[in-house]
């Protein structure tokens, strides 16, 4: 079966891309594994689908290769991608610079994009695995039932995360098979993981906090609030560091984040807190002079860990001891081991090398009439909305390049 383009893969950065291959007057396909397509993107904000953000700073996008998406945004950035929106009756709205479709459905943005797709004369063709492609004078696509050709072949076919909303990596394979290199994909925007036990005690507890993680040779910083899980610490500035914890890992290096689990009050004024309290409640247990200052689990986590007893008069504790504790909590550090699976990552960091694509036209430099788009390539952006900007963008590029 032929058409002038096939797009492997029918997630946001395919389905956006379809669109704009169609508007050149070619026959497009796309075929996607899944039973429906933009699967991925109902699951996005919640639900909501956080589909771009108004800030849109360099730093929000991860690349080995500097400066890569900003040149895609040249062609199509933000400003571009709303308009699309409009076009196609979506209108948005802001959460303090998140934006999401005023119905703030996730489901009216597929529909929307499909309906489209179909106007255009866009064929979808669902369930359909490709296993092997060929590129010769056209590309050859192979399937379990039917072979596939086209003269130009855009892969969309995401990452590794989120395996159960469609991406399960196989598209890494095609663009292996057509010669590209591919960076090892790792978990990003993940929960960080400890092989210390001592985080089942304090399961569930949120706290503001300022987290600083020391990965490949390198200090991360962000802030905000974190979340004590069974086996670590998530909650968003976890996961905005989480792509240098996995790449730390991986090269087998040490990983170590340090918790300011009191980053709006100074040790002096902590320690001054603590201290009166000792002198108001001397008969009552040490642990209760933090009652009200700190979470009742992790106070009795850090009496454990600076091995003070927690029972004892606070008359008792000395301020060596006092110190001790709130080294404790102010310098919360924690060994990561490991990151959450891909079952539970939110994008994928590695994929296609950028650097063996045409940042312009999103076309490959090694195989004439390939294309990428999406999560496949090197490319992760932080929490807010970037990753789906990425794949609005890249995508719309790609499919505006069949010419």
């Amino acid at each position: 079966m032929y058409s002038d383009v096939i797009i492997v893969g029918a997630g946001a950065s395919g389905l956006i891309a379809g669109i704009y291959a169609a508007k050149s007057g070619k026959s497009v396909l796309l075929l996607d594994h899944m039973k429906k397509p933009g699967k991925k993107i109902l699951v996005t904000g919640n639900g909501k689908c956080n589909l771009s953000n108004q800030s849109q700073p360099h730093s929000a996008y991860r690349c080995t290769q500097f400066g890569f998406a900003q040149e895609v945004f040249s062609k199509f950035g933000l400003i571009e991608t709303l308009e699309f929106f409009k076009s196609i009756g979506i209108c948005t709205k802001s959460k303090n610079g998140y934006l999401y479709p005023l119905s703030e459905q996730a489901s009216c943005v597929v529909d929307a994009l499909c309906d489209d797709l179909k106007h255009a004369g866009v064929k979808i063709v669902t369930e359909v695995h490709v296993s092997q492609v060929h590129a010769n004078d056209v590309f050859l696509l192979q399937t379990k039932d039917m072979d596939y050709t086209c003269r130009s072949l855009i892969l969309a076919a995401g990452g590794c995360a989120s395996p159960k909303q469609g991406s399960d990596g196989s598209g890494y394979d095609l663009a292996k098979e057509l010669g590209h290199t591919i960076l090892p994909p790792l978990p990003a925007l993940v929960s960080l993981v400890s092989s210390d036990t001592k985080y089942k005690k304090i399961s569930g507890v949120r706290r503001e906090a300022s987290v600083t993680l020391q990965a490949n040779g390198k200090v991360y910083k962000e802030s905000g609030e974190i979340i004590f899980t069974d086996t670590g610490v998530s909650g968003i500035p976890v996961m905005q560091l989480s792509r240098f914890a996995s790449s730390g890992l991986s090269k087998g290096q040490k990983v170590i984040m340090l918790l300011d689990l009191f980053p709006d009050n100074t040790f002096e004024e902590l320690s001054h807190m603590i201290q009166l309290q000792r002198k108001r409640n001397p008969e009552k247990p040490a642990e209760n002079l933090f009652r009200g200052i700190c979470n009742n689990k992790l106070t009795y986590l850090a009496f454990l860990e600076c091995g003070i007893q927690p029972t004892m008069p606070g008359f008792s504790l000395s301020t060596q001891d006092i110190t001790k504790l709130l080294n404790y909590l102010k310098n919360f550090e924690v060994h990561v081991t490991g990151t959450g699976d891909f079952d539970q990552a939110q994008v994928t960091m590695g994929g296609v090398s950028t650097k063996e694509v045409d940042p312009v036209t999103m076309e490959s430099k090694i195989v004439k009439n390939l294309y990428f788009a999406g999560e496949i390539l090197d490319v992760d952006g932080t929490c807010g909305g970037y990753n789906l900007q990425w794949a609005w963008s890249s995508g719309a590029v790609a499919g505006m390049s069949q010419k």
